[in-house]
């Protein structure tokens, strides 16, 4: 998963889903860490929260493509304060995607099922609407910089992409995976009392075999972007096509999925796949300005 080498940069590796570090300064080799040295999330001390500005478009789909530039611009962005002495804020977008499948920066082809040159078409009902999307064969893949192996996104699954300034909370890529998953248990415990875990020397959240939250993400001069992707109402038929985050032998799940497998049936307990959205998208965004411990600031935006 790592390059042989590193040039200007180096790289951190976590099985499952990992994450990219570019530094100004380089050591003269490849970091290579494991998730398996902190299991456990222990929050950055913090005397009083920072401002985060938060934009909210969990209702909306977004092309992958302009969402990952607008991360980038983000990114640039905050550099240019850093570098100017102002103050930093933190952000964090929240979005569903147009169907698509993402590979990280080393990914290998060998964990995709279809012909690269050939993505499957497929048609992908959005929402609770009667509105259906299918694959465009030449746009369905995507190669980005984040870490970790191909993933899907689409509809109905809500992806946090946090663009933060790890040195004002904690210079600590483990602690900030472990974080990113807390974010999503304490989320489906709270709000839907779904108990979900960490599993050992993996990156993301689990109900028994089934993965709910995917995580990948790129961190460079210790700003983060890219972030979490969690299946809530998501069609998970993609998800065959692929090998998700290169793990053999285990599934992919949803809130949905869960909450209908219940008994009683939980899920009648929201009107529709939109209502469950809406609730979790506001859990989400709450336990994160809670494990980050930030004061968020809605801001609008149009893509």
């Amino acid at each position: 998963m790592l390059f042989a080498s590193c040039i200007n940069s180096w790289a951190a590796s976590y099985s499952g889903h990992c994450c990219f570090i570019n530094q100004r300064r380089t050591p003269s080799h490849c970091l290579k860490l494991s998730a398996r040295s902190s299991p456990t999330f222990v929050p950055a001390a913090q005397l009083r929260p920072r401002k985060c500005e938060c934009f909210d478009l969990h209702d909306k789909l977004v092309l992958y493509e302009r969402a990952r530039a607008w991360q980038k611009d983000i990114v640039s962005e905050k550099k240019a304060l850093i570098e100017s002495g102002q103050d930093c804020p933190d952000a964090v977008i929240v979005l569903q995607h147009y169907p698509v499948y993402t590979m990280g920066s080393s990914s290998s082809e060998k964990y995709l099922l279809f012909d690269p040159n050939d993505a499957p078409v497929y048609t992908i009902r959005t929402g609770s609407s009667e509105e259906y999307l299918h694959f465009d064969p030449k746009d369905a893949l995507h190669w980005t910089e984040r870490g970790g192996e191909v993933t899907y996104h689409g509809p109905g699954q809500i992806v946090v992409y946090p663009i933060i300034n790890l040195r004002n909370h904690k210079t600590d890529l483990h602690w900030y995976l472990r974080s990113l998953e807390e974010v999503v248990i304490r989320t489906l415990e709270s709000t839907f009392s779904i108990k979900a875990s960490r599993l050992e020397g993996l990156t993301g959240v689990w109900v028994g075999n089934q993965k709910l939250a995917a995580i990948g993400i790129r961190v460079s001069r210790w700003i983060t972007y890219h972030g979490l992707a969690l299946n809530v109402t998501t069609d998970l038929t993609p998800f065959q096509w692929i090998v998700p985050c290169g793990i053999q032998g285990r599934g992919v799940g949803s809130i949905k999925e869960l909450l209908e497998e219940s008994s009683p049936p939980a899920a009648e307990t929201f009107a529709d796949d939109s209502e469950l959205m809406n609730i979790t998208a506001k859990s989400l965004i709450r336990e994160f300005a809670q494990v980050f411990q930030l004061e968020v600031h809605h801001r609008s935006a149009s893509l």
